[in-house]
This record gives C-alpha cells, sequence and structure tokens, in this order.
C-alpha cells in the first residue's frame, strides 16, 4: 500500500511538472502536437464514419430482412461484364408466379409482389411533393418487410383484396402533406386520384441502400391497376421471400426449381430471372468498408509517425534545458525511474493532449456530416478508446530514449551544466 502511494504522489508530481512545462512553452506545445491530431483524426474519423455507415447498412438489412430472397430480372451483382441490355428483355416477375411460389413452396414464411411506379406528383391542397415512388404491394407486405408505425393502421385483408383507394406514407412526406395536423384520415391526390390515409410510417432516417420508407407511399396493389397495367413489363416488379427454418441457402434452390418450371425452361436453358438476396450487396460494401479503413490507418500511422519524431524531438529539447534540474533531483535522492517516468508521463500527455484535439476535431465534423446527409454519424466509446490508446503508444515509444537518457545523467555532471 506505502508503495502504491509513493508511486501514485510520483505520478501526479510528474504530470504537474509536465503540465506545468507545457503551458510555460504553448507555442512548441501545440506545434510537437499537431502530428499527433492530424494522425488521431484521420484513423478516428475513417473508423467512425465507417462504423456510422455499417451501423447504417445493418438497420437497412434488418429491415429489408437478410432472410430474404428477391426474384426480379436484373441480378444485385455489378462490375465488368455486367449484362443489362440482356436482363433489361427479361420477363418481370408476376402474380401468377407470386401465387405459385405461396401453393408450392414449403420452406417459405412469407410471400409477397411489389411493384414500383416512379416520379409521381403527390398533393394535398397547397401542399405538394414530386418525384415521389408508390409501391403497389400484396397483402403480405407486413411480414416481409419490417417497419413501425408512428400513427395509423396497415391494410385489412378485404382493402387488399378489393384494391381500395387507401394508402400508407412515409413520416417525412406526412411531414410535408400534412404540416401541423395528422395525416390519419386525411386525404392526397396521387396524379388526380384520390386516397385515404390510414397510416403513417415511424422515422426510420436515410438508408444506405436507399430502402427508407420515410418518403414512401404504400399501396394495395390492386390499387395500383389506376395507374398501370400490373404484369406488364413496364413496371418494376419483384417477389419477396420470406425464409422459414430451412434458411436462405435451400430457399434459393427451392425457388429455382419452381420459377424455371413456371417459366417453361429446359434443363441446361439459363434462367431469364434472378434471385438475389442482401448479402450480395452488404459484402461488396464491407470490403469497401475494410479498404477505407486501411487507408485510414495507413495515412494516420504515417501523421502519427511525423508527429512521433516530433514528440522525441522535444522531449530530448526540454531534457536539455532541465539538465540542471535533472541533477538537483539525482542529488537530492531521486531514483533513475523517477526521473525516467517523469518523462514518459510529459510525452504521453503531450501525444494525449494532441488525441483530445483530434477526438474534438472528428466530434464536429460527424455533426456537421449528420446534420447534411440525414445520417446518424456517433463517436462510440470504442473508437475513442482506440484514440487514446493509440496515443499513449505513440508517446511512450517517442519519449522513451529522451527518458532513459535523461535518467542516465551524472548528477554531478548534471548540475555543473548551463
Amino acid at each position: 500500500m506505502k508503495n502504491f502511494r509513493i508511486i501514485f504522489t510520483q505520478i501526479k508530481e510528474s504530470a504537474i511538472a509536465a503540465l506545468h512545462t507545457m503551458y510555460v512553452n504553448k507555442v512548441r506545445t501545440l506545434l510537437s502536437t499537431l502530428g499527433i491530431t492530424i494522425g488521431i483524426f484521420c484513423i478516428i474519423a475513417v473508423l467512425a464514419v465507417v462504423e456510422s455507415f455499417e451501423n447504417n447498412l445493418h438497420q437497412s438489412v434488418e429491415s429489408l430482412g437478410n432472410d430474404v430472397v428477391f426474384i426480379e430480372k436484373m441480378p444485385w451483382t455489378f462490375g465488368p461484364g455486367y449484362k443489362w441490355w440482356k436482363y433489361i428483355s427479361r420477363p418481370n416477375a408476376s402474380l401468377s408466379e407470386l401465387k405459385s411460389i405461396e401453393q408450392k413452396s414449403v420452406l417459405s414464411s412469407a410471400e409477397m409482389l411489389t411493384i414500383t411506379i416512379g416520379g409521381k406528383t403527390i398533393k394535398n391542397g397547397l401542399n405538394s411533393a414530386t418525384g415521389i415512388d408508390i409501391q403497389g404491394v400484396t397483402h403480405d407486405y407486413y411480414l416481409v418487410r419490417n417497419f413501425n408505425l408512428f400513427d395509423g393502421r396497415y391494410f385489412t385483408e378485404n382493402e387488399s383484396e378489393n384494391g381500395n383507394l387507401i394508402c400508407l406514407i412515409g413520416y417525412n412526406l406526412a411531414q410535408t402533406l400534412f404540416p401541423n395536423v395528422g395525416a390519419v384520415n386525411k386525404s392526397i391526390k396521387i396524379s388526380g386520384t384520390k386516397f385515404g390515409v390510414v397510416g403513417v410510417f415511424a422515422k426510420e432516417g436515410e438508408s444506405l441502400i436507399g430502402n427508407s420508407l420515410d418518403n414512401a407511399i404504400i399501396i394495395p396493389i390492386n390499387a395500383a391497376a389506376k395507374f398501370v397495367r400490373i404484369n406488364s413489363d413496364d413496371v418494376n416488379s419483384k417477389i419477396h421471400v420470406k425464409a422459414g427454418m430451412a434458411g436462405v441457402p435451400a430457399l434459393e434452390q427451392e425457388l429455382n426449381g419452381i420459377m424455371r418450371s413456371q417459366r417453361k425452361l429446359r434443363p441446361g436453358q439459363e434462367e431469364n430471372f434472378a434471385l438475389n438476396k442482401i448479402t450480395l450487396i452488404t459484402q461488396q460494401l464491407d470490403q469497401t468498408f475494410k479498404t477505407v479503413n486501411i487507408a485510414g490507418w495507413i495515412i494516420g500511422l504515417f501523421a502519427m509517425l511525423v508527429g512521433g519524431f516530433g514528440i522525441a524531438n522535444i522531449m530530448f529539447v526540454s531534457v536539455k534545458e532541465r539538465t540542471n534540474q535533472i541533477g538537483i533531483q539525482k542529488s537530492l535522492g531521486a531514483k533513475n525511474y523517477f526521473i525516467l517516468i517523469e518523462f514518459l508521463i510529459e510525452a504521453v500527455i503531450l501525444c494525449l493532449l494532441g488525441c483530445i484535439i483530434g477526438l474534438l476535431l472528428v466530434w464536429g465534423i460527424i455533426a456537421v456530416l449528420g446534420a447534411v446527409f440525414q445520417v446518424v454519424f456517433f463517436l462510440s466509446l470504442k473508437n475513442i478508446i482506440i484514440g487514446v490508446l493509440t496515443s499513449v503508444c505513440i508517446g511512450v515509444i517517442s519519449g522513451f530514449l529522451p527518458a532513459l537518457s535523461a535518467s542516465k545523467l551524472n548528477p554531478v555532471d548534471a548540475i555543473r551544466s548551463k
């Protein structure tokens, strides 16, 4: 216990002495911490932004469902060799194919079909929104797509079957069309046709994969027949199939067989449909995130390497300036390890000062990015700890040689120095 108190007192006195030295030499202190500040900013900014995007991606995946297979004509894999001209000529997924899957699939837990009608103008009196995509959905939409309601309710089965002119709208769209009143039980006009609002989706925020419901309008698919021919090639349609206990890979095989049979494809004949799943997107984005993380660490570590040399140089100067003081301390009984710890603590505090400035800059940047892009950016405790530990390591490494040279000074020679 006594030894612990001695060590604690020594660390406290060393920290006070280091802070005093830094205060006396303000300009030198700020310049010496600049490299550390830039390094921490590069590393933690990249980690914070990537982690925020990954969190957004996972939330988006959860809403769409990572256990859902999407049947459509365009595959989600891109890059060289992507034959879009071939895929675009494929037939759209249809209601008859949905019914066939509902009857034949034993590995699915829910199925739905959606069609997208793009670029519509939505009005409520003098309030309007343009370029809005409308989704026509079959009734089991609520079983496949995860969502919460801010107000109101979902369609009844009779409303879906009858194609009632009703809709659910996104939170942002509700605020635009009904700025000071509730939207439920009010009506909107879609291309001149009146639809009653029965529900408002809870606010989701921007989505990395573009599936946020904040500006969405969902209507029964039979109501969509007011605007388009549901089974025509003029609409973008897809079948969503949620996997049961057997999982996605088994469901994919089953769906492949059902769709080939439904489209009368011969053995060996290439599929004219695509089976997509969220992992096709997440795998590509995860690889991008890893690359960005590595780039951030490389840039940050180079900056911190320069900063570390700067810290080491400043510490050697500090040892030179305080040689006489070190001699007096040693003549009064100060041990070598006391001098070593004192200068190591000073180097670590210099690095921590740079770390704090860097973290504050990161916090400011992600606050601005969040406001501009309407995406939740955050600085997690894990990233703060990474920044602090990295700074401490750089401080110990860059300050060790100057501290060691100070601890080995001969007290007589040190006192005589000027």
